[in-house]
């Protein structure tokens, strides 16, 4: 009888996985459903597929379909990238935008569009260098987390604060350049920082998937020696993993995931934070199932916060990041008082 908790605790974990994927997949499908014109779900699914008149094709391939992918891999994105922090630093309040990564990303992108920007506010280079742009800021965001907490970078706690701290920095130089310009798509700049899927389109789609797509397969390589980290230094070099240079990594491929979230959508808050804690509640301790039950509610989170907005909001475009700050802001709230309580 001792082996059937264990048991139901791994049978748990793809029965939860499953149905977030279903959950998806029909919110997924009610995202492009609704809007300033009704289209039944079984005519959605026949115009992806190849069917479907003329402007329902316009609607749904051209309009609806592309914000709803764009919210799915950003919001999955994002919360892989907070399951991977929270883990390596063992603190469930460790994700993206509290250790200043989604506001190192937005101004590596807000410099990029600045000076590849003419008078006339016209982009002088490819669109498709953003994301590296949004990787550069992202990864000397973190940098610099990790220099300023010096040898006590090993502390959760310090890196959250310095987080924090970088994070407020970022967003201030951000809002300053935004102001002084120029910048290319001015108007649009202020709705991008907030976290829009709306101004996107499938090549900005296809450049985020395809870089995506390497990073996630090394997400997933790496996650066999997660476990380990939750360790100290002595237990984790025993069973062969040197933690400082693991966690390194970890910080990179975070930072990396961030990035490429956040280059086209914006810096979209907390998904990273809510999601991957949720994900243990429902799979459990299973790495692999947190990884991807993440991913999917992150997906889960920004679709339908963007779904939220377009109805509730129509016909004005309200960026979807709001909803998440809306929901997120208190969550972490109730988050940082149960640590409190459980630290004494």
């Amino acid at each position: 009888m001792s082996g059937l908790p264990s048991t139901l605790t791994a049978a748990r974990a793809p029965l939860a996985v499953g149905l977030m994927g279903l959950a998806f997949v029909l919110l997924a499908l009610s995202g492009v459903a609704f809007g300033s014109t009704w289209i039944p779900l079984d005519q959605v699914a026949a115009t992806i597929l190849g069917a479907g008149e003329k402007t329902q094709k316009i609607i749904v391939l051209q309009l609806r379909l592309p914000r709803v992918v764009i919210a799915a891999l950003a919001g999955g994105g994002m919360a892989v990238a907070g399951f991977l922090l929270q883990k390596i630093t063992r603190n469930s309040l460790a994700s993206p935008g509290v250790l200043g990564v989604i506001d190192g990303a937005a101004l590596g992108v807000v410099i990029f569009l600045a000076m590849m920007s003419n008078e006339s506010n016209a982009l002088v280079t490819s669109i498709a260098y953003q994301p590296v742009a949004a990787m550069l800021g992202a990864v000397a965001a973190i940098s610099l987390v990790f220099i300023l907490a010096g040898r006590q970078s090993s502390s959760a706690i310090r890196l959250l604060l310095f987080g924090i701290a970088v994070a407020a920095v970022a967003k201030s130089v951000t809002m300053v350049m935004m102001l002084i310009g120029p910048i290319y798509q001015t108007s649009q700049a202020a709705r991008w920082i907030a976290g829009a899927v709306n101004e996107v389109n499938w090549g900005e789609i296809q450049i985020t998937a395809i870089a995506m797509l390497p990073v996630m397969a090394l997400a997933f390589l790496v996650a066999r020696k997660l476990p380990p980290a939750d360790l100290d230094e002595v237990s984790a070099r025993g069973v062969g993993l040197d933690l400082p240079v693991f966690r390194l990594l970890i910080f990179a491929l975070a930072a990396a995931m961030t990035a490429l979230s956040v280059a086209f959508v914006g810096g979209v808050g907390f998904v990273g934070l809510m999601a991957p804690h949720l994900a243990r509640l429902l799979v459990g301790r299973n790495v692999y199932a947190g990884l991807i039950g993440s991913f999917l509610l992150g997906a889960i989170m920004l679709v339908g916060a963007d779904l939220i907005v377009r109805v509730v909001f129509a016909p004005t475009e309200v960026p979807a990041g709001t909803v998440t700050a809306i929901i997120g802001a208190p969550y972490f709230l109730f988050l940082l008082m149960g640590r409190q309580r459980h630290d004494g």
